[in-house]
């Protein structure tokens, strides 16, 4: 099947077959009607999204899990990674700055799976961070609002990303 730009179209299913990354960067909204009970094997699955509403005024987030835990759920995997969800697109493109890389926070219960992607995240040129198991990835999904809020709540624009600094 063809989409109308051209380009081919294949079930999420197929997409996703034989993978060794699967990466969510869907609308929350979206990610349980695409990954209920999709089978996505032994795939590492990065969830790049944060639980928002579609004005993102406020997050669509329980005190028991985080989206990257839903997700979890969704797929039955324990090879899901909450990263690339702490920054905005410009800085994804982008990640250098004068005082050095931005940070990119990692959270996961699966240790092969989280080197894996703290290995891509320092290939991209972030300063890859580990923050623990995927019960984090609430803490990440906060960090996403205050980013969210700084840029665009209040004035400072997407130019910007938060740092870890080592002595």
């Amino acid at each position: 099947m063809r989409d109308p730009q051209g380009g081919d179209r294949v079930a999420v299913g197929d997409a996703v077959d034989g993978a060794d990354v699967v990466v969510n960067a869907l609308p929350f909204g979206a990610v349980e009607g695409v990954f209920a009970g999709l089978d996505v094997g032994e795939a590492i699955v990065i969830d790049a999204s944060n639980p928002l509403t579609p004005s993102a005024d406020e997050a669509e987030r329980s005190a028991a899990s985080s989206g990257a835990e839903r997700l979890a759920g969704l797929t039955g995997s324990s090879r899901v990674v909450k990263a690339f969800n702490t920054t905005g697109s410009a800085n994804m493109a982008d990640p250098a700055f004068p005082g050095g890389a931005a940070a990119m926070l990692v959270a996961g219960d699966d240790a092969e799976a989280k080197a894996t992607v703290c290995d891509l995240a320092g290939a991209l040129g972030f300063d890859p961070v580990d923050a623990g198991p995927l019960s984090a990835a609430r803490d990440l999904e906060h960090v996403a609002n205050l980013w969210i809020r700084m840029a665009y709540g209040l004035g400072n624009g997407p130019g910007f990303a938060f740092a870890v600094l080592r002595r």
